[in-house]
């Protein structure tokens, strides 16, 4: 028994529905399909589907079994054709979500040497700091920051994100010393409304890993935003590297606390594993790998 065709044939009958439905699309006899289907339970011991005479259902294992069927499946079809769709011009649109900061400061400004590279793709990209639903909204591909939960979704790791500790020149003039994490209790600080950040501030420093309290008039969920405030002067900012760098090159920003330093977050790129590979696709994840890898 060809294991690999058996389990294609149990993940078709699933989604046809039943073993007449799964025959007529693959044109066999509805008992060759469940002939195939035990053979494949004897195989493993475990039972994949119950059976009636006229309705058919997963049993728990059945269920995991499919879903991690469909997986394995799509890996296969896209190491077959990996050879074929390297020699396929990448087109069509590609519907990408990001988090704000991410998207506007890092992705955003690369698409420039992607469009350069691939003059027949265009991009949807969406930016907001809400974890989207990327089979339910559509899209092709999204970015996530931060540990993963087990969606189901094929992640590829990027370079983790790190965070700076800065401030504007005019805040620093007239604001109390910073010598130690401990101090910032006695300054402003501009305050992320999302993830770890909204309250407390974790740094790693001479002393081993320790997390301070922090506050501050002023709280956005948008990074973009809390940059403008600490340019003006509004305070302590603790944000990813890719957003402040340009204003501390500029001078418009100091790094503070360089001897300590906030735990990096992790950074995935995500795409649907039952979802060919198309070259648009792939041309996008080397772009990205390429751009953002872990090098």
């Amino acid at each position: 028994m060809d294991r690999l065709s058996s389990m294609a044939l149990f993940v078709r009958a699933v989604d046809a529905g039943s073993f007449s439905a799964a025959s007529e699309e693959l044109d066999i006899s509805p008992q060759l399909v469940g002939k195939q289907i035990r053979q494949l339970e004897q195989h493993l011991g475990v039972k994949l589907l119950n059976r009636t005479t006229r309705r058919q259902s997963l049993t728990d294992f059945g269920q995991r079994f499919y879903e991690r069927a469909k997986i394995i499946l799509a890996e296969v079809e896209i190491a077959e054709n990996m050879a074929a769709e390297t020699r396929v011009v990448p087109s069509g649109r590609l519907r990408i979500n990001a988090p704000i900061s991410f998207g506007a400061y890092a992705l955003a400004p690369r698409l420039p040497a992607y469009f350069a590279a691939c003059p027949r793709v265009s991009v949807e990209l969406t930016l907001i700091n809400r974890q989207v639903d990327l089979v339910e909204e559509g899209y092709d591909l999204v970015f996530r920051v931060g540990e993963l939960r087990d969606s189901g979704l094929i992640a590829r790791r990027l370079a983790p994100q790190r965070f700076v500790l800065c401030a504007a020149p005019s805040y620093l003039r007239t604001a109390p010393p910073l010598r130690t994490p401990s101090d910032l209790a006695h300054h402003e600080c501009l305050l992320f409304l999302r993830g770890s950040y909204r309250d407390t501030w974790t740094f790693d420093g001479p002393d081993g890993r320790t997390t301070v309290p922090v506050s501050g008039r002023l709280s956005a969920d948008h990074g973009g935003s809390l940059l403008q405030a600490a340019v003006a002067g509004l305070g302590i900012l603790l944000q990813p590297s890719l957003l402040v760098a340009g204003a501390i090159a500029q001078g418009r920003l100091v790094p503070l606390l360089e001897a300590y330093s906030a735990p990096t977050l992790a950074l995935h790129v995500l795409y649907a594993p039952d979802r060919r590979v198309t070259p648009k696709l792939r041309s996008f994840l080397d772009f990205t790998l390429q751009a953002f890898g872990d090098h």
